[in-house]
């Protein structure tokens, strides 16, 4: 691993803990301590998709031009702006600017540092760099989240300021480590000739994005994508948990502990299904998630409608938690990659981008679909999204079928380096 790959897994960790500081607890910030009611709560927190929805295209094509680095910098000043602004506010329209500039910034600094990894790592070792920003992240929101917890005080605003203190200024210590990454050498995008295969073609942004759109493997794992995070990662905080109140009887103390089992299967396993990911087909990894995930509604179900004692009806939900960590573990060094290589030649960043898209449109609508379905349509709920888990299957199968050798399989034959630099990436990073 070279120098630039550490200060990213660094600056990964640090973003990941500052935002585990405030993200369990905005609600009840804007709510409760600033007074602001749950309607004002939930606008905050539907402003956060909505500034996502709004920046992300054209993160995708400010990260080709510019390079990631510049993008990931000004990014992150805008978060630290906007949250440290959220700590001081105390007024509605000021609470929902602050939150806007803190999920615009948030938003683009995800495809700005995948493009990073994407420009810092080959084909061989690409896997195993998603696999640490994956562990690095979950480890970061888990440790950011406990202290967060033992440091908060509802009675007082002035711990909440503190958290957001906290948060911007992990903000800023990302900006001073990132700006010491000696990025590989890249070639520009107006550079590359037209082409149909591994060129990046030259012009507007709309051009860039028809290019895009006419990439069928693309588009086809943008589908899949988006149907992976509606059906898990938008039912989480929404959905599941409604379900494991209302038909389940779990506690708030059991939900904290299922959402504790999930960040553990995570960290605990990553490495070691890193070794299993690695010699397997990704569309196949992909689908075995599918599997995975609709085994845990199929615990769920046991937990909400089951005939079942308290006891086991927590155990079962609690599991269910687990086992959509153990396929997330699976997913991270399997999609992201995979996005990667599907790329034209100096076009990962507007690749990344739009599957950042993809996945705060996912995560925007699960939890307006999957929240009131899980409170109140229990069977429902349940056979409705081990369908769609069932339903990832499918989608990987055919994804599988467009996809190149190279693609599915990259330790089959060496991969051609998507990131921009091409083959002197790997070159640069062993000086680094």
């Amino acid at each position: 691993m070279g120098a630039a790959m550490r200060r990213i897994h660094v600056g990964n960790a640090l973003g990941a803990f500052g935002l585990g500081f405030t993200v369990p607890y905005l609600y009840v910030y804007v709510a409760q301590v600033r007074d602001l009611g749950a309607t004002t709560a939930g606008l905050v927190l539907a402003i956060f998709a909505v500034a996502a929805l709004v920046v992300l295209p054209f993160a995708g094509r400010a990260i080709v031009g510019r390079g990631p680095l510049p993008v990931l910098l000004t990014a992150l000043v805008t978060a630290a702006v906007g949250s440290m602004s959220l700590g001081l506010a105390t007024g509605a329209t000021t609470v929902l600017l602050s939150a806007a500039a803190l999920g615009a910034g948030q938003a683009v600094t995800q495809p700005a540092l995948a493009t990073m990894i994407v420009d810092c790592s080959g084909a061989e070792t690409r896997s195993r760099a998603f696999a640490t920003q994956f562990f690095l992240q979950n480890l970061g929101l888990g440790v950011g989240g406990l202290i967060g917890g033992h440091l908060v005080d509802p009675s007082r605003a002035g711990s909440f300021t503190l958290l957001f203190s906290i948060q911007a200024a992990m903000f800023l210590l990302l900006v001073a480590v990132m700006a010491t990454v000696r990025m590989p050498r890249a070639a520009k995008v107006t550079d590359m000739p037209t082409g149909s295969t591994g060129t990046a073609r030259t012009g507007s942004a709309k051009e860039s994005w028809k290019q895009l759109l006419g990439n069928r493997a693309m588009v086809q794992l943008s589908v899949l994508g988006f149907v992976l995070f509606f059906a898990c990662y938008g039912q989480f905080e929404s959905g599941l948990s409604a379900y494991g109140v209302e038909a389940a009887g779990i506690s708030t103390s059991a939900l904290g502990t299922a959402l504790a089992a999930n960040t553990a299967v995570i960290v605990v396993a990553q490495f070691v299904v890193l070794r299993f990911v690695e010699r397997r087909r990704r569309s196949r990894v992909i689908a075995a998630v599918g599997l995975i995930w609709a085994v845990a509604w199929a615990v769920a179900g046991v937990a909400g409608l089951g005939q079942v004692s308290q006891t086991m009806a927590t155990a079962a939900f609690v599991s269910t938690y687990a086992l959509f960590g153990l396929g997330e573990a699976m997913l991270s060094p399997t999609v992201a990659p995979l996005v990667a290589d599907l790329a034209p030649e100096g076009m990962a960043g507007q690749y990344n981008s739009a599957f950042a898209l993809v996945k705060q449109l996912a995560l925007a609508v699960g939890p307006a679909v999957g929240g009131p379905m899980g409170a109140s349509w229990h069977a429902t709920y349940v056979v409705v999204f081990l369908l769609f888990s069932l339903g990832i299957v499918v989608l990987a199968v055919r994804l599988g079928r467009v996809l190149t050798g190279a693609q599915d399989l990259p330790g089959s034959a060496r991969s051609r380096v998507v990131a921009r630099g091409g083959a002197a990436v790997e070159s640069a990073v062993a000086r680094a």
